[in-house]
């Protein structure tokens, strides 16, 4: 979690001023009361209101309250403002905590047309606690990234741009240049052999 904290207030910090703003002004919306510390209830019921559901889980509460207080001040609330406009809520698909660090993602679903992905924190990969397709292939997700760029890098030139610019369009963090979702260009390829090996 030190890691997205970190990263979150790289983010803060090279945002404009407006978005530094709506930051707050998100945070002062969730704090009903007004006490400058977000509880759990209000945390919930704000994004439920907002319909997103995603971030609710307790183990997401429970990462971003970094001093353990059961509740989150502005500095741990811009980890989730980070979460949110990266889309890095995810959760395992198996025991449903929040994956902060390195997990697996199973290839084959992460390069289909599907929105749908299939990820699982390292102690359920390690200790197989998890149901999914018999033929997955799973990847860390930093091999993962990896072997995503080297299909765009491996696309024709003319594609290459015709993806990358259809994800551009989608990004919504500073500085991220690439977005990976629904790539098509060799991704049967990539999918069906097992790409992930990192030995």
């Amino acid at each position: 979690m030190e890691e997205i904290r970190r990263a979150a207030v790289a983010y803060y910090e090279h945002l404009p001023a407006k978005n530094k703003k709506l930051a707050r002004k998100t945070f002062n919306a969730m704090d009903k009361n007004g006490d400058g510390q977000i509880s759990l209830r209000e945390y919930v019921d704000y994004l439920k209101k907002n319909k997103a559901t995603d971030f609710t889980h307790q183990s997401l509460f429970t990462a971003l309250d970094k001093d353990g207080n059961g509740s989150l001040d502005f500095e741990e609330a811009i980890a989730l403002y980070y979460i949110m406009q990266s889309g890095r809520a995810i959760t395992c698909q198996s025991c449903k905590t929040f994956l902060a660090g390195a997990y697996f993602s199973c290839s084959q679903c992460f390069f289909s047309v599907s929105d749908s992905t299939y990820e699982i924190c390292c102690a359920c990969y390690g200790g197989k606690n998890f149901t999914h397709h018999g033929d997955a292939i799973f990847c860390d997700n930093y091999t993962l990234l990896r072997q995503s760029r080297s299909v765009i890098q491996e696309a024709p030139i003319k594609k290459r741009r015709k993806v990358l610019k259809s994800h551009k369009k989608r990004l919504l963090v500073a500085e991220i240049t690439v977005g990976l979702a629904g790539i098509t260009v060799g991704v049967a390829d990539l999918a069906s052999k097992s790409y992930c090996s990192i030995m």
